[in-house]
């Protein structure tokens, strides 16, 4: 392990994609309805690691180029396998929303002609298809809002949590049964605290050794959709996959 890497960020990243993995299990069958509190913690943490990594950037520092270009082609793998397995996927995959909130996070950060047009173009877009993002405009606005409160005391980071809560659905749980209702007023609370809990992770220094997460996690994120495809096919048999 590299002797300068930020183990705290290394665990955020671990945490949301474990949460991430368990909010998606939960279509495997209703039953699982209250895997959706933990799996709130997921889309603001990684978030959270924009944000983080945007703020360990010098201001004059260019857009990380090879970065974004990671994300964007594992846009395009991951849109099939997220499809494949969310039935009827209602919007296009999470990983959309976080290459356009990467690039209006820069471009607050950066603030040069291409920064701010490459960030004025994906609010744009953020706006003319947000019913079609997951998390909406919302989730866009989420990495640049985390960015400016980044250095702030931890009260500031209520404004994420508010807008954590806007980019999520859980209105719709509240006129279901009593179990929809409490799972979303989980929900909710939930999304008002994941900001904070994870900028309470980041300010700590943590002695045990915990692995990197590089860049193969985003291979993760179409693999572990096709495992849990294979998995509810197995369970529910062929016809529910």
């Amino acid at each position: 392990m590299q002797a300068n890497r930020d183990t705290a960020l290394d665990a955020l990243k671990w945490l949301a994609m474990l949460s991430m993995v368990l909010d998606h299990l939960r279509y495997i069958g209703d039953s699982l309805d209250p895997l959706y509190i933990p799996g709130r913690l997921a889309f603001p943490w990684f978030c959270l690691a924009i944000a983080a990594h945007q703020a360990r950037r010098d201001r004059t520092a260019p857009l990380p180029w090879r970065y974004l270009g990671w994300m964007l082609a594992f846009t395009l793998l991951s849109e099939w396998p997220y499809r494949l397995f969310v039935v009827p996927a209602e919007t296009l995959s999470v990983m959309p929303t976080l290459t356009l909130g990467l690039l209006v996070a820069n471009a607050l950060r950066q603030r040069t002609p291409l920064a701010l047009a490459l960030g004025t173009l994906a609010l744009g877009v953020a706006a003319r298809w947000s019913d079609d993002l997951m998390f909406g405009l919302p989730g866009v606005l989420l990495p640049a809002v985390m960015w400016l409160v980044y250095k702030r005391p931890l009260a500031w980071q209520i404004l994420p949590g508010l807008v954590c809560l806007l980019a999520n659905v859980w209105l719709e749980l509240l006129d279901q049964s009593m179990q929809g209702y409490w799972v979303a007023m989980a929900g909710i609370a939930a999304c008002l605290l994941a900001p904070a809990l994870g900028m309470s992770l980041l300010r700590q220094r943590l002695a045990v050794a915990i692995p990197p997460l590089g860049r193969w996690g985003y291979g993760f994120y179409p693999l572990h959709f096709l495992c849990l495809w294979a998995l509810k096919a197995l369970i529910l048999g062929p016809a529910a996959s």
